[in-house]
């Protein structure tokens, strides 16, 4: 039995998804929880074997929570659910040692298989995604200006378009005010913007964030 815990901030998306895989006899759905945080609480007292994780969701979201749960659970498997084709998401998130990548349009067919494949130690990364992985290497110098941001700067990024204060973001990440707000003010010289309505303008324009599930 593969036991799976679902990690997505909406309700909706969690009950749908539990109910396709909990008709598959070798899956397990233990626990559907809806934050980042308590995706890592839940795994330090029962680790998974696989974890469907939302990338977008309010505090520490998919991609920090990944990299922590992966510190403790070197057995967990984490494949990420996202709207996000668009690098430098998904590149930064198999980087992060998830094992899969599946864009939340996906067939449910598609993510059995998916299942399958990462739990027997294969990775998996939906045909799309692997398109834009591809186009990423083939063409370094996309015109992505998130692409030239770290990986702490890009979950900054992702928590101040999502409307999280500085104060927030340095308790969900450990780290001090006064250092989120270096990290933002080198984000805000390198993608040439001068506040955070400008940030999340820009990380719409080229797809960062969505405005709708």
């Amino acid at each position: 039995m593969i036991k799976i815990l679902l990690v997505d901030d909406h309700e909706l998306v969690r009950t749908g998804i539990s109910r396709i895989l909990n008709d598959v006899n070798d899956f397990e759905v233990v626990a559907a929880v809806g934050s980042g945080e308590d995706a890592v609480d839940h795994c330090r007292k029962a680790a998974p074997d696989i974890i469907m994780m939302d990338v977008s969701m309010p505090g520490i979201g998919g991609l920090e929570a990944t990299r922590k749960i992966l510190r403790f659970c070197e057995d967990t498997k984490v494949i990420c659910l996202s709207m996000h084709k668009e690098n430098p998401i998904p590149t930064k998130i198999m980087q992060a040692g998830a094992h899969g990548f599946l864009t939340k349009d996906a067939e449910p067919a598609e993510m059995v298989n998916a299942i399958y494949k990462v739990s027997a130690g294969q990775r998996y990364i939906s045909a799309e995604v692997a398109q834009e992985l591809a186009i990423g290497v083939t063409n370094p110098n996309n015109d992505n200006p998130f692409a030239s941001l770290s990986d702490r700067e890009l979950e900054i990024t992702l928590m101040l378009t999502r409307g999280t204060r500085v104060p927030e973001i340095a308790t969900n990440l450990n780290i001090s005010a006064k250092t989120v707000n270096t990290y933002r003010y080198r984000m805000f010289d390198k993608l040439g913007v001068q506040s955070d309505v400008e940030l999340t303008h820009l990380a719409l324009r080229h797809k960062l964030i969505q405005t709708e599930v």
